[in-house]
């Protein structure tokens, strides 16, 4: 029987498993059943294999998916042996310069969607804003509009489905629109379901470095349109990243410069992560192994390593052949390449093993071995595979179509990217990130806290006579040890977490999985909120120099709606642990105020916020007609409020009380979900102490949200913010599906 742990069986249940209505009819071992006698099938399927033997190979991969050694990304687990039968994580769609392109790519993307896949676009075709239309005698409304409209089509279809669309939107930095791309999601509540990055060139950079100007170019006619400095337009990315983490940048010719199938076509966009490149019309399946359960005796078993290798490869190629694809040009391009993409996660749990601190040169070194040794053997898996099954259809002409060149049946095998909830289901640490707390504390119902503690570093304290009740207590407050000094310095230096780490690590680690990588490398280089522009535009340029593919920032507390992610040891009582007994002032007989409307499940909810001389002093709602209880329920909800305003309950305290309270029947205000009429006037609270205080004020008043507000918007439990996308390590919802 498989060993789970406790939010392991969470996000099964909630995600995975099968269910008739509401009801589970999968156990975890059904499920690993089922995907594994699926992509065995295959064996026999397609490649004529006797019954026998694709049933011995099925449990082998089933050995692999239960030890928790390998799993695939989620679709496969989702869907294998389901009707949908999707089986892709990554997708790369074209959008052309002309309506019907854009067009028939938003439908795409639609059907894309509903499958369950994530989709990469450059708008780097599209002719710039106020452009002539020689069609029409009109003007361009430019690719920032259409990025829009995309957003827009994947929120209506994230309402009807179960699994999240998510979209990386790309563009050129020799684009005319390149400034209004740089800045568009300045507020984080616009283009909510996008990744962005920016797409940089060789020639941008040696401008940057040589503080020169550059070209940028109409993409309808190739012509020079304005010379712009490159270092005014890098400060400009470096000012969003450090706002809000957005836009990221890929670095487009050395994407290209490791294209496998240059004939085919050039490399324009990644998937929603960035860690995998494709060609328009292409997908790639993806899966990682478990690196934490690669030590044995306090050294690297790498023949067990190599053997997953192996059989991980066998499987993924399999995926090809087993996938259901959403458009025929989709199975056509992908089945042409056999692009797939295994990776590794638990590689901060490996190092804790091997006794090695992430922040280390011998860190550095390990990934750059390990990493040689899963790209070497992987090349070996599909070397043997070819030679069973033949190489991927476009070989003639790639790269490896030389004399010397190695006969492969996959034009990619390796990338590593951000394993979100498969990791959790593995219990172990994400990608090859760093621990991110090594204890937390989670909010539940009643003001009720739950502890949860990383079982690695749990076990290694029992074993050193450490382990106590209140020294969990300490640890969760920030979720690191580096300051507890009653633990030995040398655990201390193990257990080191994402924050305790300084930038230039993050990238040196990522530099060195990336040296061995056929794709990219998935990889958020954490910052603290203290950090500086300048310290963001040192990671880029560090990033550049080191021969990283793209990059990640994210600097903690940069966005408003950032939730729980760890501890915080506060010297100030929350005003909501005020002394027993206090009461609240009288309510003037003139008070200022406004009203907002805003829409939620229940209708048009309409909230009034007055002050007085000594602050908000009072709410009310009303929602459509009176009477009803959503109406009782919005009343109560604005009668306590306003007491609590009046007895000096701090608004922002009020304002984590009510955020992302969820019904049973949420909508949308613009691309803000409403989850409840509690939310509604929390989120409504929130637009107006923006107003009364200033944006900077605000956010500065909100900086506390990653510690105190249990935002994940399904169980309120511990997330983390990784390329891009948030994820909840309880319960496994995520922002990138």
């Amino acid at each position: 029987m498989v060993q789970l742990s406790k939010n392991a069986i969470t996000v099964l249940e909630r995600r995975y498993l099968k269910r008739v209505g509401q009801d589970i009819v999968e156990t975890p071992e059904e499920l690993f059943r089922r995907v594994a006698d699926n992509i065995a099938d295959v064996e026999h399927r397609v490649y004529g294999v006797s019954k026998k033997a694709a049933a011995a190979l099925s449990e082998e991969f089933y050995a692999m998916m239960t030890s928790l050694e390998f799993l695939p990304n989620s679709p496969t687990l989702m869907n294998a042996g389901r009707e949908l039968q999707q089986l892709s994580a990554c997708f790369v769609l074209p959008i052309e310069d002309s309506m019907e392109s854009i067009f028939e790519t938003l439908k795409n993307t639609a059907l894309v969607h509903k499958t369950g896949g994530g989709t990469g676009f450059s708008f780097s075709r599209l002719r710039p804003r106020n452009d002539l239309v020689a069609t029409t005698g009109g003007i361009a409304s430019g690719p920032i509009s259409f990025l829009k409209v995309f957003d827009a089509s994947t929120q209506a279809v994230k309402q009807g489905g179960t699994r999240r669309g998510a979209n990386m939107g790309i563009l050129r930095c020799d684009h005319p629109d390149i400034l209004e791309f740089i800045t568009c999601k300045r507020d984080n509540e616009d283009i909510t379901n996008f990744n962005l990055s920016v797409g940089l060139t060789e020639e941008f950079m040696k401008a940057v470095i040589a503080d020169e100007e550059y070209a940028l170019n109409n993409p309808r006619d190739g012509k020079v349109v304005q010379m712009i400095k490159a270092r005014e337009v890098f400060d400009l990315i470096v000012e969003m990243a450090w706002g809000n983490g957005e836009p990221g940048i890929v670095f487009l010719d050395r994407i290209n410069k490791d294209n496998p199938t240059p004939h085919i076509g050039e490399i324009e966009s990644t998937n929603p992560c960035g860690e995998q490149p494709l060609l328009p019309n292409e997908s790639c399946n993806l899966g990682s192994i478990n690196l934490a359960k690669m030590v044995k005796d306090g050294s690297i078993d790498y023949d067990k390593l190599g053997q997953t290798v192996h059989l991980a490869v066998h499987f993924l190629d399999n995926v090809i052949d087993a996938n259901k694809y959403p458009l025929p040009a989709i199975e056509q391009m992908t089945k042409a390449n056999r692009k797939i993409g295994l990776g590794v996660m638990g590689f901060a749990e490996m190092l804790i093993y091997l006794g090695i601190p992430y922040n280390s040169e011998e860190a550095v070194e390990t990934a750059r071995e390990v990493m040689r040794f899963v790209r070497d053997e992987g090349r070996k898996a599909s070397s043997a595979l070819a030679e069973k099954r033949g190489v991927f259809p476009n070989y003639p002409g790639s790269v490896f179509d030389t004399p010397d060149g190695p006969k492969l049946r996959n034009a990619t095998i390796t990338t590593i990217a951000p394993t979100g909830t498969i990791s959790i289901i593995a219990n172990t640490s994400s990608g090859i990130e760093p621990l991110f707390a090594l204890a937390f504390t989670r909010h539940v119902m009643d003001d009720d806290r739950l502890t949860e503690v990383n079982e690695v570093f749990a076990q290694f304290m029992k074993d050193e006579g450490l382990y106590s009740t209140e020294l969990i207590d300490q640890v969760a407050k920030t979720g690191s040890i580096k300051d507890i000094e009653e633990i030995p310095q040398r655990l201390r230096r193990l257990f080191v977490t994402a924050h305790d780490i300084s930038p230039e690590w993050h990238i040196r680690v990522q530099a060195a999985f990336q040296e061995f990588t056929d794709n990219a490398v998935s990889k958020t280089v954490n910052f603290a909120n203290e950090a500086t522009k300048d310290d963001i535009r040192k990671v880029f340029v560090l990033a550049y120099e080191l021969g990283c593919k793209g990059v990640t920032v994210y600097r903690s507390g940069s966005r408003e709606s950032e939730v729980l992610v760890k501890g915080k040891d506060s010297k100030q009582e929350p005003a909501t642990q005020q002394k027993a007994g206090a009461k609240p002032r009288k309510r003037p007989n003139v008070t200022l105020g406004c009203t907002e409307k805003i829409r939620t499940g229940c209708g048009n909810l309409y909230v009034t916020i007055n002050r007085d001389e000594e602050g908000i002093c009072e709410l009310f709602t009303a929602i459509g007609k009176g009477g009803g209880c959503a109406s009782a329920l919005s009343e109560a909800i604005a009668r306590l409020v306003s007491l609590a305003l009046r007895a000096g309950v701090e608004p922002q305290e009020i304002y984590f009380q009510l955020r992302s309270i969820r019904c049973p029947n949420p909508a949308w205000q613009g691309q803000t979900p409403v989850l409840s009429c509690p939310d509604a006037i929390a989120i409504v609270l929130h637009h107006y102490l923006k107003l009364e205080n200033g944006e900077e004020a605000a956010a500065a008043s909100m900086e506390d949200v990653d510690n105190r507000m249990g935002a994940c918007p399904e169980c309120g439990g511990h997330v983390k913010h990784e390329s891009g996308c948030v994820t909840c390590m309880a319960c496994g919802y995520t922002k990138c599906g």
